[in-house]
């Protein structure tokens, strides 16, 4: 197949591109920017006029929901989300019933994706057998089945023996170690973050304790380990700055926060709305406007959706009941255009969170449209509004705190490895 995408503003990062340029796509591959390579024929010519052709999103936090929770989502409508959105490559997390803890049901997840010929799904391996935090899995046989990494999700380690082998381990074999850094005990119980606003409502809060006393541990086990540990949704100033400190020292961790904690407080909880119901918790103002700022100056190396499907008779509960979750696939593109409009960062530093950088993190060849690259591409309107209607989203999950709000930026065209994967409406030729 050969494809012709022409009159777009091609945005790409990674080669410091932005300005109108022409991509010319061959066997799933870009193989000229700006002048059609000699002989070319195109078999589809894709009019992007007054479009951003940028590289497909790269989501380092994706919740597929399967194995085990079909009645909250499959694989195929949240696939179909992500192209919707505009992601070409995910990371699933291993907290499936059962948990992906053996080679053989990373083998199956893999098979179901590529099966649907649609965005590249990368899946994390447990940490520990069952996420249960006390016997290793084998990760080697993990990592050969198919997983980039390996994590405990929203289950710590309270054994830190436990986690110390883990690092060891991973730091032999040079395996990557994902940790959301929360204590076990400090934020048990808890539903909102430990402040005024909990307090007015009567609500338990989780402290910005629970993040940076885990953090404290996880830094100094990595400090003894030299493992390689990237920090999952950190939500705190507190957080950032002792991240801010490790990297300065050269330890060798990386971070991300979730799409929701650029723009979202605690005070948007109002009157116990559920669908504000996230975990880590939605923080004070001061923390939202930390996390702006470490997205801005690269201590936050990636910002993920963090999709989160939940079952509608799970999140429509009073807000101590509630599933925690949001989902974010459809949002992440937009999300970041309106941190970016907010903070005055550029196109392409707001792209690069969601693309290069998070391939980078994980060691793959995309997020950039350089000639040679897999023609994972990203087509969107930077000007389109569009008001997010639960209804209208094609995750099946439909908990967001973003019910009713106009963002700018619609995706109309998401192609992976050269395959026109999705079309919001006919602009081709």
């Amino acid at each position: 197949m050969k494809i012709h995408i022409k009159n777009g503003r091609l945005v790409d990062p990674v080669h410091q591109i932005d300005a109108p340029r022409d991509l010319y796509i061959v066997a799933g591959k870009v193989v000229a920017i700006g002048a059609a390579p000699e002989g070319f024929v195109a078999n589809r010519v894709i009019d992007a006029s007054g479009l951003v052709v940028a590289p497909g999103l790269v989501d380092v936090s994706a919740r597929l929901r399967e194995p085990g929770y079909e009645h909250k989502a499959t694989l195929e409508s949240e696939m179909c989300a992500a192209l919707a959105g505009g992601v070409t490559s995910l990371v699933c997390p291993p907290d499936t019933d059962p948990p992906l803890d053996e080679p053989g049901l990373v083998e199956m997840l893999k098979h179901r994706a590529k099966t649907l010929n649609q965005s590249h799904v990368y899946p994390l391996g447990a940490l520990t057998v069952g996420l249960k935090g006390e016997e290793l899995t084998e990760m080697a046989e993990l990592t050969e089945a198919g997983c980039i990494g390996f994590a405990q999700c929203e289950q710590p380690i309270i054994d830190t023996q436990v986690l110390l082998r883990a690092l060891q381990y991973a730091h032999t074999f040079g395996y990557l170690v994902w940790l959301r850094p929360q204590d076990a005990h400090l934020g048990q119980g808890g539903v909102a973050h430990d402040g005024p606003v909990a307090t007015r409502l009567g609500l338990p809060g989780i402290p910005v304790a629970a993040e940076t006393v885990a953090l404290y541990t996880i830094l100094e086990l990595v400090r003894a380990t030299g493992a390689r540990v990237h920090l999952c949704r950190l939500s705190s100033a507190a957080g950032l700055q002792l991240v801010r400190a490790a990297k300065l020292e050269g330890l060798p961790v990386t971070c991300d926060v979730g799409v929701h904690h650029l723009h979202l407080t605690d005070i948007d909880i109002g009157y116990f709305d559920p669908l504000c119901r996230l975990n880590p918790p939605l923080r004070s103002l001061r923390d939202r406007d930390a996390i702006r700022a470490a997205v801005a100056d690269g201590t936050v190396d990636v910002v993920c959706s963090d999709h989160t499907p939940v079952d509608d008779d799970e999140k429509h509960l009073p807000f101590g009941e509630a599933e925690p979750g949001a989902t974010g696939l459809e949002l992440l593109l937009s999300l970041m255009l309106k941190w970016a409009a907010e903070t005055g960062a550029s196109l392409s530093d707001a792209l690069a969170r969601v693309t290069s950088r998070p391939a980078q993190l994980l060691g793959l060849s995309a997020g950039h449209l350089g000639v040679g690259a897999t023609a994972d591409v990203c087509l969107f309107d930077p000007a389109a509004r569009w008001r997010i209607e639960p209804s209208a989203l094609k995750s099946q999950g439909h908990n967001t705190p973003f019910t009713g709000y106009e963002l700018e930026g619609r995706v109309m065209f998401t192609l992976v490895s050269g395959h026109l994967a999705y079309e919001a409406q006919r602009r081709a030729q």
